[in-house]
């Protein structure tokens, strides 16, 4: 008996560091339970709903967070059942109340002890239970409920649930701002006594469109709040760039500086949005902040230098001479410095250069577009017409040429 105790104490002690992916609750019932904490809430005011999650293994946001706007949100970590949210769904649909439709699934579910679940719905009204089992594992497990929202998790410091709770409901901003304000506190509060490897936070809104939508997963990572931040900075900063631009274009320029200047602090990092941060300063009158980002972005990866064509028209820039060589150029490049003049409305100079390229015989269906286009913008049509006619007779699937043709023979 001795032996077989020593024995099957190295086993179990050595089943971890052979397999460290998963945690000690799933070796020893077989089960592929994550030790996880979450929050999920409620925004009355903006009509959404949210989840915040993070556990000590991978793809957390794969199997934890559901939502459906206008109906309600579930999170449903430890031992991962998807039923929960999806027949969860119906019932509410059905008119039964979050408490109940949680409790429905929970009835003919014969592993419930090892799940925790959270449900919110279109009313923000919460429900959550804790498995009896999780008790038995190390550190807390439990959840608890508040006005729209509910933390929860199991495995945890016992600080964890307070702290993300007192959090949420007092920080201010966006739900998504909340939410990851609240997770974090639970994880500098303690977070999972077994670490950290995945995040996750995906925010959904009655009349959100598609791209305001939040999805955003972090899924293996050794610093997954922060990488987590990183992207809800992206998020926002993308927003602002965009405010920034439709400021300008509405004459508010002060407002675009400022919008800007937001973008900046929250987008560095982020290489492939650069292009679109140098030219919106230069729509303001920024130049040398433009050459700031031209110059980051080819220096943070040289791909980036594909881009470089695009701002052909700041060449004799002493900054960036070497870096733009027009002799490299191809019909391609070319297409892309006039549609980045155009876009500027320098479409004078973008007529100029189309019309030299023409001379070196550098012709293309898009060339014949671009420079239509352009003419179009200063009001002269039998120019404009003449050349989208050429851009459609060299390519009939030029879809751009043929409809800004159609729109300027209408005029």
């Amino acid at each position: 008996m001795k032996i077989y105790k020593k024995v099957t104490s190295i086993f179990l002690f050595g089943l971890p560091l052979l397999l460290s992916a998963q945690n000690l609750p799933s070796l020893l019932t077989n089960k592929n339970i994550n030790s996880t904490f979450s929050i999920l809430a409620y925004d009355k005011n903006a009509e959404e709903w949210g989840v915040a999650v993070a556990t000590d293994n991978i793809y957390v946001g794969n199997s934890t967070i559901f939502i459906e706007p206008s109906l309600g949100a579930f999170s449903v970590i430890a031992e991962t059942e998807p039923d929960y949210a999806m027949k969860g769904f119906e019932y509410l649909r059905e008119g039964k109340t979050i408490e109940e439709s949680i409790k429905k699934v929970k009835q003919n579910d014969t592993e419930s002890n090892y799940r925790q679940v959270s449900g919110i719905d279109s009313n923000g009204n919460v429900f959550a239970f804790t498995g009896e089992s999780l008790k038995y594992w190390n550190g807390n497990a439990s959840h608890k409920m508040g006005k729209y929202y509910v933390v929860m998790g199991n495995q945890l410091d016992d600080k964890v649930l307070d702290r993300m709770a007192t959090t949420f409901e007092n920080t201010n901003g966006t739900l998504a701002q909340r939410l990851l304000k609240s997770i974090t506190a639970g994880q500098d509060a303690g977070g999972q006594i077994t670490g950290k490897q995945s995040a996750a936070l995906a925010v959904k809104g009655k009349n959100n469109e598609w791209y305001n939508q939040i999805d955003l997963r972090v899924d293996n990572s050794k610093q997954p709040f922060d990488e987590l931040q990183t992207l809800m900075n992206y998020h926002y900063g993308r927003i602002r760039l965009n405010q920034a631009r439709y400021a300008f274009k509405r004459g508010n320029t002060e407002m675009a500086a400022q919008k800007l200047t937001e973008a900046e602090s929250m987008l560095s990092g982020w290489t492939g949005i650069y292009s679109k941060i140098a030219l919106t300063n230069i729509l303001i009158g920024s130049k040398d902040k433009a050459v700031h980002w031209i110059k980051k972005g080819v220096d943070e990866n040289p791909n980036w230098k594909v881009n470089l064509p695009a701002f052909y028209f700041m060449k004799e820039n002493q900054e960036l001479n070497n870096l733009i060589k027009p002799e490299t150029f191809t019909s391609k490049d070319w297409e892309n410095a006039i549609a980045i003049l155009i876009s500027v409305d320098r479409n004078i100079e973008a007529i100029e250069l189309c019309n030299d390229l023409f001379k070196k015989n550098i012709k293309t269906t898009y060339l014949y577009y671009l420079i239509g286009k352009a003419y179009y913008n200063i009001d002269k049509l039998k120019k404009a017409t003449n050349n989208l006619e050429k851009a459609v007779a060299i390519d009939e699937k030029n879809v751009e040429a043929r409809n800004l043709l159609t729109e300027v023979k209408s005029n």
